[in-house]
């Protein structure tokens, strides 16, 4: 059987000009056959024989691999004239060629030429991207975006925040947009947090939207709850924390003697559930029983489980669990480590610690007694970043009187603060030598007001 005859390669000689009523049909030829060979029409194009038109570009641009679409944006990148829209169309291969030119061209950022020499008198490749006009600029920053490489963030980073034009700053928000998922957690929360409160509404209210787009986005959208923002921005900060309602939560709490729950403690959680909107209940670990899940849950919430305790002890080691059992039978259980692990409580303790130190005397921290190797490692954390001495400190009658003559001492200069949340024996015995517990510190108080309304 004879097999059938290849069909002519279509060659750019043949394209009808534009406006011909034969051009598109003979396009469409074009599009449907096997192979295409780029070569000949990307060396037309080079030599100025045939123009960057759009409808032959939807063509081509099917066709280029990797090598071929760098080609056609550095040619592109020479013209006198180039045209915006080429480069979204022709890139559309993320590769390591690809990523390393667009990167090569847009590092420089936003800044000045620097030369001693008058534009015109450099050749076109030799200008930064910066003067170029700027719809090369904003054509190119969104596909750096798009090539999802970690290198691009501080590039893309500068050029959003440099004062340069809104179109660009834009196209950079745009990079930022299409890389999302890769960029530094951190760096880009604080980044979009500072541009959602821009002076440019139509930079500050995408800001908010690719916040809300990260998880765990209530972390994020809270805290802008407090700064000065437009009132478009704010009513749509309203509209995206309104589309993620906080969960119920658990706070599990030491409490005192039969269960009695420390005042601040009750206050807390009734700031806290009128900040979030949602339930917010105590757990205290000398209750006899935890409260009625009716109270807390509805069918198929999710419910965040905070042990608001200091130290590794025995509380966390054995009772959470179990704790953590119960509550999973009532709902899909979500726990968080115990507050004294967390980052932000630890420098908040740094920072209230600071403010009582006096010159060459290292603060005291006044602990619960605790044992084992996991209590060591903990104590010598929690010293190395708040720059206290932790002293155990007994809550038995005799060591409690004894410890007040020794603060009362004239001799002894370091300050000591309790590390207690709430009011308790030890906090009771020696408020005049180490003051209030934790909770009624303002500072500290705030903070974890804060860290607690941004949970999800």
């Amino acid at each position: 059987m004879a097999l059938a005859p290849l069909a002519p390669q279509l060659m750019p000689a043949d394209l009808p000009p534009s406006g011909c009523a034969d051009r598109w049909p003979w396009l469409q030829q074009l599009r449907s056959q096997p192979e295409l060979d780029a070569e000949p029409w990307l060396a037309a194009l080079e030599a100025g024989i045939l123009r960057a038109d759009q409808d032959l570009l939807a063509v081509l641009a099917e066709r280029l691999d990797p090598p071929a679409q760098l080609r056609l944006l550095r040619w592109w990148r020479q013209q006198p004239d180039p045209d915006p829209g080429l480069p979204s169309q022709v890139l559309r291969h993320r590769d390591g060629a690809s990523a390393a030119w667009l990167l090569e061209q847009l590092a420089p950022g936003p800044g000045a030429l620097g030369s001693p020499l008058p534009l015109s008198a450099l050749p076109l490749s030799a200008l930064p991207l910066s003067a170029l006009p700027q719809v090369v600029s904003a054509a190119l920053l969104p596909l750096l975006g798009h090539q999802r490489q970690v290198a691009a963030w501080p590039v893309l980073l500068c050029w959003l925040e440099a004062p340069i034009a809104t179109p660009l700053r834009r196209a950079a928000l745009e990079g930022v947009a299409r890389g999302l998922s890769v960029w530094p957690r951190s760096q880009l929360v604080e980044g979009l947090s500072a541009l959602a409160s821009d002076l440019d509404p139509q930079l500050a209210a995408p800001a908010v939207d690719l916040l809300a787009r990260l998880p765990g986005a209530r972390r994020a959208l809270v805290p802008l709850r407090r700064r000065r923002l437009d009132p478009r921005v704010a009513e749509r900060l309203g509209r995206r924390l309104a589309a993620t309602p906080a969960q119920p939560l658990l706070l599990v709490v030491h409490g005192r003697a039969g269960g009695q729950l420390p005042a601040e403690l009750v206050a807390l959680a009734a700031e806290l559930e009128c900040r979030r909107g949602a339930p917010v209940r105590l757990q205290a670990l000398s209750a006899a029983a935890p409260p009625p899940a009716s109270e807390l849950l509805q069918p198929g919430q999710v419910l965040g489980l905070v042990p608001l305790l200091l130290l590794p002890g025995g509380h966390v080691r054995h009772d959470l669990p179990a704790i953590v059992r119960h509550w999973s039978a009532f709902a899909r259980v979500q726990h968080w480590p115990f507050l004294g692990a967390w980052p932000r409580w630890q420098a908040a303790l740094a920072m209230e610690l600071a403010g009582l130190a006096m010159q060459d005397a290292r603060p005291l921290l006044l602990h619960h007694p605790l044992e084992g190797p996991l209590a060591a490692r903990y104590l010598t954390t929690l010293e190395r970043r708040t720059g206290a001495h932790c002293i155990a400190t007994p809550y038995s009658a005799e060591h409690l009187a004894e410890l007040k003559l020794t603060l009362a001492a004239p001799a002894l200069t370091a300050p000591a603060l309790p590390l207690a949340l709430a009011a308790n024996r030890l906090t009771d015995q020696l408020v005049e030598q180490v003051g209030p517990p934790l909770l009624q510190r303002p500072g500290l108080r705030q903070l974890l007001l804060a860290e607690l309304e941004a949970l999800p």
